[in-house]
């Protein structure tokens, strides 16, 4: 059990959208949210990878979180957001259609993952919980991109 799974304080979360769905990440994992700047696409690069960006001087990749998690790949428009975060020790860009609010909860909040998941959702979906009458992901960050990948990025 980690510290946070052990600590009963509520913990801040960042919701977003991708089509319908809604999802969640740490908010201390995202440094900034930016709208969409178009990408140069890598030769030979996953599918979910939309290529990169100049981001103040440094190349930032961006990942089509839909794509990456089975969904639909998205066409980028200026509606887009940019999630600026830490994923796996680096800084990635992700692809969402529209950054929603801030929750805040705690542990005893999130259900389990369904076992009619599959492994791959079941690999980076960490749990599932209620707000409003809406039902929303916790994604972990830090499996979104396979090790080899996290390596190139």
């Amino acid at each position: 059990m980690t510290e946070v799974q052990s600590n009963a304080a509520a913990r801040e979360l960042i919701a977003f959208r991708i089509g319908e769905q809604e999802f969640c990440v740490d908010i201390m994992s995202v440094r900034e949210i930016r709208g969409w700047t178009p990408a140069t696409p890598l030769p030979r690069s996953p599918g979910y990878m939309k290529g990169v960006i100049n981001l103040r001087g440094a190349v930032l990749p961006i990942v089509d979180l839909g794509a990456r998690f089975g969904l639909r790949t998205s066409d980028p428009t200026a509606r887009h957001v940019i999630m600026v975060a830490h994923v796996g020790g680096r800084t990635v860009g992700l692809l969402v259609d529209a950054v929603s609010d801030i929750i805040q909860l705690t542990e005893g909040d999130v259900q389990p993952t369904p076992d009619v998941a599959s492994d791959d959702v079941k690999t980076f979906v960490k749990g599932i919980f209620a707000v409003d009458g809406r039902m929303i992901s916790l994604i972990e960050l830090d499996l979104i991109l396979p090790q080899a990948e996290a390596e190139a990025a």
